[in-house]
């Protein structure tokens, strides 16, 4: 008798168990463009020389070269510097977008699902009204009354997103709540805000994180537009739907326009790539 042992034992245990996780090309390419644009909005300094306030005069509008990679604006400022120190805004206003829908979707979609009744009706008629409403004019409509400005650009956003997370929490408490280990739960004493928070929050959240991630996404799109129309931060700020509104007004110099663009698309697909994989490893 003949015992044939794995060089990789951990690899052959992982491949018995079906637990080995494997991520494709896609993927990994969207993970890294992710991690570039993380890293470009905490340590923007680490990635150009160059000032994205101050320019050189003599240096406007430059085509893109070594010196200048995505060239340089009306101001001889250089764009690569302009787009990277805008990254910080563009991300953190999306995240801010996120968490907002996340939390106020997440709660009215999770009491309006395991209370049930009235509760349940009050609260999802409040969210179909939120639902019939297109979340970029909501969005619009918001951010006129608070002011213009990217922070409120971005609580529009979010607020614009709550119906959309609470729809989607909802609809999974209500699956769990009907789980056969739920009723076990009940029968084995189980209070009804202990099912709720150790039990049911747990299992509805797993269907939640694609979503957060394909709507950080959005939200750097709702954004964008949003700069782009004049409701975020004025001049000299970069964010990069700013940086597209002004560079459509120098159409002889087209990378004013398609370097910003660019950014801002690929960080977008990249994002939608990476929560279409977790949905399905999910």
């Amino acid at each position: 008798m003949s015992v044939v042992l794995s060089s990789h034992p951990v690899e052959e245990t992982e491949r018995r168990n079906g637990t080995r996780l494997s991520i494709p090309i896609s993927v990994a390419l969207s993970l890294a463009v992710i991690i570039l644009v993380i890293a470009w909005s905490v340590a923007p300094g680490l990635f150009t020389s160059y000032s994205p306030v101050v320019g050189v005069p003599a240096q406007k509008l430059l085509g893109p070269s070594f010196a200048h990679w995505f060239g340089t604006d009306h101001l001889g400022r250089d764009v690569y510097a302009r787009i990277v120190y805008g990254t910080s805004s563009s991300v953190t206003s999306a995240l801010i977008a996120v968490v907002i829908g996340v939390v106020i979707g997440g709660l009215i979609g999770l009491l309006s699902g395991f209370l049930g009744g009235w509760t349940d009706i009050v609260l999802a008629r409040l969210v179909d009204m939120l639902l019939a409403i297109p979340s970029f004019l909501l969005a619009v409509i918001i951010v006129t009354a608070l002011g213009f400005n990217t922070t409120n650009a971005a609580i529009a956003t979010g607020i614009s997103a709550v119906a959309i997370f609470a729809r989607v929490m909802r609809s999974e408490v209500i699956k769990t709540r009907q789980a056969v280990f739920i009723e076990a739960s009940f029968i084995l004493g189980g209070s009804r805000w202990y099912i709720l928070i150790r039990h049911i929050l747990p299992n509805a959240s797993r269907s939640v994180l694609p979503l957060a991630v394909l709507q950080f996404g959005l939200s750097i799109l709702v954004i964008a537009g949003l700069a782009f129309l004049g409701y975020g931060d004025p001049p000299p700020a970069s964010d990069w739907g700013l940086l597209i509104s002004i560079g459509k007004d120098y159409l002889k110099w087209p990378w004013l326009v398609y370097a910003p663009a660019f950014v801002t698309i690929v960080t977008v697909l990249s994002v939608n790539r990476i929560s279409r994989w977790l949905r399905k490893t999910n």
